[in-house]
């Protein structure tokens, strides 16, 4: 029998526990599998595997290489061909721990030979702009997985955001409509179910029923693009059956299917699908394109300004001195970080072309200059009170002048070579 498995992950911990109570509630015979990696500073990872009754089992796994985020990975295979092989689990829940991110843990489960059906990151939308604003250490919080751990509370919630095809929204009654405008700016394509908290009654009548074991949170279908209508949770192969809520928005949406393939190339710098042109309840997402490079020098003296200007930016840019590099841009709470994604297709030979994923040659081709091939400027700023104008004046100013411009590719790569400390070159 194939089990089903749904990867729930965020840093709101509220929300995240409310949507497992969720699926608990709609899908008897369900379990889910919890790493708590707070207990890493002791030597182990404590794994608990619960029920809607409460926990069944509980055990522990060592670090490995004092690394809590491997011995997660390590463990959770083989506990969960465990369950596949029991035969009675219906549905496996991976609740990860705060600051774990699904991206990693979906493509170890589907190496392992398991079934990911659905990836989820739990939200509350009140705390989005406080966590894009954090540019605190994990390990100031407690929150890091490993002692090398060297991420920030902003860029770990930025990509467990983006990565999850499905978002699961709690209700919060100090959420207003620009929080979740904001929401649904950063990442318009996710499939957003509405999450209502325990002990309150669902807004609209037949979504979902309240576990009163459990205290179970309700769920409606809060817009937004969807993976596609998986049909009754009961179709799902091996998976729930008819007892499951079929009217469950969550459920429904957490057995429509993940590829981890196709989630991985819509985060790749080369051909991620990144948000468009939006304003909404003062919240703004502002697109930003150009075939001209930039001078080194002068977007280097910007980064400060144009990292603060929003509270999420993301996208990908080309440098003159650099012609051939493809240079990933990502920035949140305050922070940018600047890396290489590999070489332009421009720069390659054709033979090269047949080597590379479909999906990577057709955003290419998509994004085709007659002149410069698919090098671009492309980059998206995401911010409540975003200001467009100074944005695009002090953006426009960092591109080579047009006399840069005409004296060609063999004096840009003559400038001087800002971004090499940066880039670690």
């Amino acid at each position: 029998m194939t089990l089903p498995v749904v990867i729930v992950g965020g840093l709101h911990a509220d929300a995240r526990r409310a949507t497992v109570a969720r699926l608990l509630a709609d899908v008897p015979g369900s379990v889910v599998l919890h790493h708590d990696l707070s207990t890493a500073a002791a030597g182990t990872v404590v794994r608990t595997v619960a029920d809607a009754g409460g926990i069944l089992s509980a055990g522990e796994a060592p670090l490995v290489d004092d690394c809590a985020c491997c011995a997660l990975r390590e463990d959770l295979v083989p506990e969960l061909r465990r369950l596949a092989d029991d035969g009675t689990t219906r549905l496996a829940v991976v609740e990860l721990w705060d600051s774990v991110e699904p991206k990693a843990m979906a493509e170890v489960v589907v190496a392992g030979g398991l079934t990911v059906t659905g990836v989820v990151t739990a939200v509350d939308p009140a705390l989005v702009l406080p966590c894009l604003g954090n540019g605190d250490d994990l390990a100031e919080c407690g929150l890091a997985a490993a002692a090398t751990d060297a991420r920030t509370v902003a860029d770990t919630f930025a990509r467990q955001l983006e990565y999850a095809p499905v978002l699961a929204v709690v209700d919060s009654d100090e959420a207003d409509e620009q929080d979740r405008e904001l929401l649904a700016q950063l990442h318009p394509t996710a499939h957003r179910v509405r999450i209502t908290p325990v002990g309150h009654p669902p807004s609209a009548p037949g979504h979902g029923k309240a576990g009163a074991a459990t205290g179970a949170a309700t769920g409606e279908a809060a817009g937004a693009g969807r993976a596609g209508d998986p049909g009754r949770p009961g179709a799902h192969p091996g998976g729930p059956d008819d007892r499951a809520d079929a009217r469950s928005p969550l459920v429904r949406a957490v057995l429509a299917g993940f590829d981890a393939g196709s989630a991985a190339a819509a985060q790749h710098p080369a051909c991620a699908r990144l948000p468009a042109q939006a304003d909404a309840h003062g919240v703004s997402t502002f697109v930003w394109r150009r075939r001209r490079p930039f001078h080194p020098e002068r977007l280097y003296a910007a980064l400060e300004d144009l990292t603060c200007a929003a509270a999420r930016s993301r996208g990908r840019f080309w440098l003159a001195d650099k012609p051939d590099v493809l240079l990933h841009w990502d920035a949140a709470g305050g922070a940018l970080c600047v890396e290489s994604a590999g070489p332009w297709l421009a720069s390659l030979p054709d033979a090269a072309w047949d080597l590379l994923p479909a999906v990577r040659r057709a955003a290419a081709a998509l994004d085709w200059h007659p002149e410069h091939g698919d090098r671009c400027q492309h980059l998206v700023f995401t911010s409540p009170g975003l200001d467009h104008d100074g944005l695009a004046r002090l953006l426009e100013s960092c591109l080579l002048t047009d006399a840069e411009y005409a004296a060609g590719r063999a004096a840009w790569k003559r400038l001087p070579p800002a971004f090499d400390t940066l880039l670690e070159v």
